[in-house]
């Protein structure tokens, strides 16, 4: 059992930040955090499984460029232990977590926020309650933009209990899930990261379950409030995403006066799967906020 547990960690970080970096102590619990470069500010948020790695290419490409990257793993991801104050798997939480960093991290600059999925609605809470803290957003196939209609119960449902399966240690999860993150993150480009997200699956059973649960509570629907959103936003679309499409999410996009769209070829991160297009359009949207 031991051997086992250790071999799961091992694997959950090989996706999360790589050294250096450090365990900070935030909103009661600890998130491990990486910062390469000097410069214009950018906190980066990665998707329910994922990591802080997710962003290293990004990072390669943006810090010669005169940016600060700050790559974050989730509580119960990569480096970062479970959350120590029991909270479960959540936008809500995350957007917690975002506000809290956001001083520790870089004092009173504004940071561009980077989120993918549920880091996107964490990035997307956080600048509803505190648009002073943040330069802009740029959100890649964001949660809580979609109605939790009967097809999001039934398809949220049908993942929950997968990953569930997961938990118990079926024999069959870890060749599932492969198959399923190959529809997940569809890029050639994200073919190491996907295979390191793949890997450790079966480690994240627990977390996903969660967050998957999550997804269909009312306070996940952020259709109504983010019509309220004050600072710039670039939705960053990978249209090949069949769970966060484009098409449930589009009426409340467009519903966002603040709101530009930009589409990527891809399944769910744009910054990982289609990198060239999405880094001149960050470049684009970062001169735009005069960063």
């Amino acid at each position: 059992m031991m051997k086992m547990h250790s071999a799961h960690e091992a694997l959950r970080a090989a996706v999360g930040v790589q050294a250096p970096f450090e365990l900070i102590d935030v909103a009661g619990t600890q998130v491990a955090v990486a910062r390469r470069g000097q410069g214009v500010p950018v906190l980066c948020l990665h998707a329910t499984a994922h990591g802080g790695r997710d962003f290293e290419a990004l990072s390669h490409a943006l810090v010669p460029l005169g940016f600060e990257i700050v790559c974050v793993d989730w509580p119960g991801h990569g480096a970062s232990p479970a959350d120590a104050t029991g909270a479960k798997t959540s936008a809500e939480r995350y957007g917690m977590i975002v506000l809290a960093l956001i001083p520790r991290l870089f004092g009173s600059k504004k940071p561009i926020v980077i989120g993918n999925s549920i880091g996107g609605a964490a990035a997307l809470i956080a600048g509803l309650d505190r648009p002073d803290a943040v330069a802009g957003l740029v959100l890649c196939n964001p949660g809580g933009l979609a109605p939790i209609d009967g097809l999001a119960r039934m398809v949220i449902g049908a993942l929950v209990s997968f990953f569930k399966a997961g938990q118990r240690g079926a024999l069959w999860f870890p060749a599932a899930f492969g198959l399923y993150y190959k529809l997940v993150l569809q890029g050639r480009e994200a073919h190491t990261q996907r295979a390191r997200i793949i890997a450790a699956g079966p480690a994240m059973a627990d977390v996903l379950v969660d967050a998957w649960e999550s997804f269909a509570r009312p306070e996940a629907n952020l259709i109504d409030r983010a019509r309220n959103v004050q600072v710039p936003t670039l939705f960053a679309w990978a249209l090949g995403d069949q769970l966060v499409a484009w098409s449930r999410s589009r009426q409340a996009v467009r519903a966002i006066p603040a709101a530009n769209v930009r589409f990527y070829h891809g399944g769910h991160a744009a910054f990982l799967e289609d990198p060239a297009a999405f880094q001149a359009d960050f470049l684009a949207f970062s001169r735009k906020l005069g960063q």
